[in-house]
């Protein structure tokens, strides 16, 4: 510690700052060294070089990365764990083998005692950041393997790889046989048959929002202390970037606002390493310390998934929290998280915060999204939470337990709606996931081109989840509880289908009104038929709006009949969108349609 002192009192930092960061370090539960470097008065590379001067080592300022000497395993554990002494074999310029170590606070005690045991030629000091970027050189291809390939290989039955096994595509190329022959012979009971049961999901699905609107479990805005304990955990923010150059300086001023001691804070932007745009973006901005850009290697499948699962090993985070880039959380949502992780057992894996469209006035589409958004958010998913049912998670603002996540297997990197498909796996292992009161603004699309990639991407999804997790129907029932296991099939199955439903319903209408006005004859069965689309339809309209009103502050209701109207349009743009996604599913299955994303507007 004198040694520190003295060589930070030469890089002009008083004898008082050093007392006051020594006491951040003592109420923060880190270290000294921790909490210099955070400040920023000091550079990193100017410190550590001043450290190795004073104990008579040498300091390396570069690495080649491929004269580093470890193996994959030890690499790994390196870069998870940056808060502790970091060491790697290195051949240097003459062949000879020699170390490079980047010391830990105590690290240098120990440095300083070997030094007369003749090492001074034999280990060189660096910082952590220059040897972490030289082990990501070294060793990326093991990492996007690993990011690509770790969840088929432990768990091929939960990965979307290969998205239908056998025999779900024989059941598939049967039926697709069947129904034609069927509908040749027995038209009249075919079509009653599959009418009746594609209705039955659209009504299980208005009674499931129905339901959510009328037991809405009561708002709670939960106090929030002060952060006095020494012994909180580190939060690992990861933020998945792709063609996002605009949002970077929105996105940097929102994470710069998140309370939470910033050397127990880590914040991994990480970006597509051909995506030069957003790389750039990000580069001309100072970074802090604690946020670190990280590239991954272009590979396939390009998805958010993939890139999260490559950047899950390079944190140290206890707690996980996902963000999108044009997110603006809420200041105070990690105390808000980790308070409950901290109340609650190792049952609770994760916590959902509520999605806020901040653009709503911008147009009608945005409107709706906002309004579908109010709805999901705080109406449906507390539902789900309060009643421990299975709980699709949203695509961002996730806060998970570290060890739960790597126990199920991460996110699917093949999955284009991972976080659906994270949400249900998490529940066939017997977690639950909760829903928090601290918000992420964000703005949704305004033009139907950008909600129309956005909506057929997310049919996809639930499309591809649903197949992968009913390979083995009877497995699912017996790991779900009942009501779970219901949900889940009218959350995916049901609400994919009252997509599909809807067109056909709109076209069958539009027949019975040809038939109408051509005075021609109609069965008396078709027109029970058509009462009971029509009503139906009714029912799934008067649900979504139900819930949506419910949980719409008072302040966004004046507009509310324009929802109204829009409602039938907006529903068939939603079945537009579900047919294209299965034709997706079909030609491109791992495909990311990438959303365009602008800088925050002010309402």
């Amino acid at each position: 510690m004198d040694d520190m002192h003295a060589v930070l009192g030469g890089l002009g930092v008083s004898p008082s700052e050093c007392a006051r960061l020594a006491a951040q370090a003592r109420f923060h539960g880190t270290t000294f060294q921790a909490e210099v470097l955070a400040s920023g008065q000091v550079s990193e590379p100017a410190y550590f070089a001043a450290m190795a001067r004073a104990i008579g080592l040498q300091y390396a300022g570069s690495i080649d990365p491929e004269r580093l000497f470890l193996d994959e395993g030890a690499c790994m554990e390196m870069l998870g764990r940056s808060d502790r002494i970091m060491a790697a074999g290195y051949l240097d310029g003459e062949g000879r083998l020699c170390k490079l170590i980047a010391p830990s606070q105590a690290g240098w005690d120990s440095l300083r005692r070997r030094c007369g045991q003749d090492i001074r030629h034999r280990v060189s000091i660096v910082t952590p950041s220059a040897l972490r970027k030289a082990l990501l050189a070294r060793f990326h291809r093991s990492l996007t393997r690993r990011a690509r390939d770790a969840l088929y290989e432990q768990q091929p039955e939960h990965s979307a790889r290969h998205v239908m096994w056998p025999w779900q595509g024989y059941a598939l190329g049967m039926l697709t046989g069947f129904l034609p022959v069927a509908m040749a012979t027995v038209p009249t009971l075919m079509l009653f048959g599959l009418h009746l049961l594609l209705v039955t999901f659209f009504i299980a699905c208005a009674a499931l929002r129905t339901a959510a609107a009328i037991s809405r479990p009561p708002a709670r805005q939960p106090r929030i202390s002060m952060l006095l304990s020494p012994d909180l955990p580190v939060y690992s923010v990861i933020v998945a970037l792709y063609q996002e150059a605009e949002v970077v300086p929105d996105l940097l001023i929102g994470l710069s606002r998140l309370h939470w001691p910033r050397t127990k804070l880590e914040i991994k932007l990480v970006c597509e390493g051909d995506d030069l745009e957003t790389i750039a973006a990000i580069q001309t901005h100072p970074l802090s310390r604690n946020v670190e850009l990280v590239l991954v290697p272009p590979s396939l499948p390009r998805t958010k998934p993939k890139a999260l699962a490559y950047a899950l090993p390079l944190t140290r985070g206890e707690l996980v929290v996902l963000y999108d880039a044009e997110d603006r959380p809420d200041s105070m949502q990690l105390v808000e998280a980790w308070q409950r992780f901290h109340a609650s057992g190792r049952d609770l894996a994760c916590l959902q915060a509520p999605l806020e469209i901040a653009n709503r006035r911008a147009g009608l589409i945005a409107n709706m999204f906002g309004f579908e958004y109010a709805a999901l958010f705080r109406g449906l998913l507390p539902f789900l939470a309060h009643n421990e049912l299975m709980l699709p998670l949203g695509g961002t603002s996730n806060h998970f337990r570290r060890e739960v996540l790597e126990e199920v297997g991460g996110w699917d990197p093949y999955n284009v709606t991972e976080d659906a498909d994270l949400g249900l796996r998490l529940a066939r292992r017997g977690y639950r996931c909760e829903t928090l009161s601290r918000p992420t603004r964000e703005d949704g699309p305004e033009d139907f081109r950008s909600w129309h990639r956005q909506r057929v991407r997310w049919l996809k999804g639930w499309i591809m989840t649903w197949l992968v997790h009913m390979r083995e129907p009877a497995l699912l029932a017996r790991q779900l509880p009942v009501l779970s296991f219901v949900v889940t099939q009218i959350l995916f199955a049901g609400m994919v289908l009252s997509s599909l439903l809807h067109l056909l319903l709109i076209l069958l209408l539009v027949g019975l009104g040809v038939q109408l006005a051509f005075d021609l004859q109609t069965e008396l069965w078709q027109s029970y038929l058509v009462a009971f689309d029509i009503f139906s339809m009714l029912l799934g309209y008067g649900s979504f709006l139900f819930l949506g009103w419910i949980v719409l502050k008072p302040q966004d209701r004046h507009d509310f009949w324009k929802l109204c109207l829009f409602t039938p349009v907006y529903w068939t743009m939603l079945s537009l969108a579900a047919w294209c996604a299965l034709f997706e599913l079909w030609r491109r299955p791992h495909h990311w349609a990438k959303t365009p994303h602008r800088r925050a507007r002010l309402f």
